[in-house]
């Protein structure tokens, strides 16, 4: 079978790309800002936009641009419990349903009716809250499709996790490769040692499938005896939210993969396992994990220095193995047409 040619390796060093990115993929579609638990206050990204979701004492959930209206500061860099809404910079100050409540020598500008932080849709999954700066995008149920039935239907109820814990750290890559990354196992054999040699990865044994707007891998344990969760599943919500149920126990980690400049993503993801779960399983996992996602930051990073250097146009993929790939850079393609 004859391979097809990747979008062109330009697109993982110029700038110009990130700028069209940012306007026409991250400002159209849902993305992950966190779990409203402990805290009822939660600063995000969409993208490179800042963004802080709330909860009032009444219960009502918002989301809200996280940019101040007078000189442009960010409010929120930590989540938390507050009533107010405060800017660090002049201590312009935001109830929780948005508007402005006061602003130091604010009598200099008369009515501030218009003032109020710009509001942005908000969607829930379970525990999870995702935002989407633009009002005609479809609704998040409609974008996550089957998914929640497919985690459902492999023994996670992501109403039961309790959260763990979350990570954040940086890629010296494109978001692009780091999501190309994610969306494939032919590298698994010879990457992953230790995945490889628990999960199934040969071509027969280990699932793909896309939808409309999701893509999703599926591996199963070598030796699923007793094992809860016999079958792993890995999904990417369109464009940057990656989904980890690693079989064994059930646990889930979910994040967003966002662009910070053209050769470098930052990676967050939140964890979460059963309640009252055996922290020295936990501990014995997490170890495990690192390990891999170790081994993907070494891999993306050796992909930007050779494919961003601009010597060669593009590259092949594998029509069958890396499909996922294909179906992903397809749908940027279509973005940036």
């Amino acid at each position: 079978m004859i391979s097809s040619r990747t979008t062109p390796w330009a697109w993982y060093r110029d700038p110009a790309v990130l700028e069209r990115e940012e306007d026409a993929i991250f400002r159209r579609t849902w993305q992950y800002v966190g779990v409203l638990g402990e805290h009822k206050v939660l600063p995000g990204w969409s993208g490179r936009v800042p963004v802080v979701v709330v909860q009032d004492e009444e219960g009502v959930e918002r989301a809200f641009v996280n940019v101040c209206r007078h000189r442009g500061s960010t409010l929120v860099e930590e989540p938390g419990d507050r009533k107010t809404l405060q800017c660090p910079y002049h201590a312009w100050t935001y109830g929780l349903d948005g508007s402005l409540r006061s602003a130091p020598r604010g009598e200099e500008l008369g009515d501030c009716t218009d003032l109020s932080l710009v509001e942005i849709r908000l969607g829930s999954w379970g525990p999870f809250r995702f935002v989407n700066l633009d009002g005609e995008a479809p609704p998040l149920d409609e974008v996550l499709g089957g998914v929640p039935q497919m985690l459902a239907e492999g023994g996670i109820d992501v109403d039961d996790l309790a959260f763990h814990h979350r990570v954040d750290w940086e890629v010296p890559a494109n978001w692009k490769i780091a999501v190309e990354n994610f969306l494939e196992c032919y590298h698994c054999a010879v990457a992953h040692p230790g995945f490889s040699s628990v999960v199934e990865t040969s071509p027969d044994r280990y699932r793909l499938e896309s939808g409309p707007w999701h893509l999703s891998q599926f591996g199963q344990l070598k030796d699923p005896t007793g094992a809860p969760l016999p079958e792993g599943q890995f999904h990417l919500i369109w464009p940057n939210t990656g989904i980890n149920v690693f079989p064994g126990r059930p646990n889930l980690s979910i994040g967003p993969i966002l662009p910070l400049e053209p050769a470098r993503t930052r990676r967050i993801l939140d964890y979460f396992f059963a309640p009252k779960e055996d922290e020295t399983w936990i501990t014995e996992f997490l170890e495990f994990d690192d390990q891999v996602g170790r081994e993907d930051s070494r891999l993306v990073e050796l992909v930007q220095r050779g494919a961003g250097a601009g010597a060669i146009t593009d590259g092949r993929l594998l029509p069958e193995s890396e499909q996922l790939v294909a179906a992903f850079q397809s749908r940027v393609r279509e973005a940036l047409s």
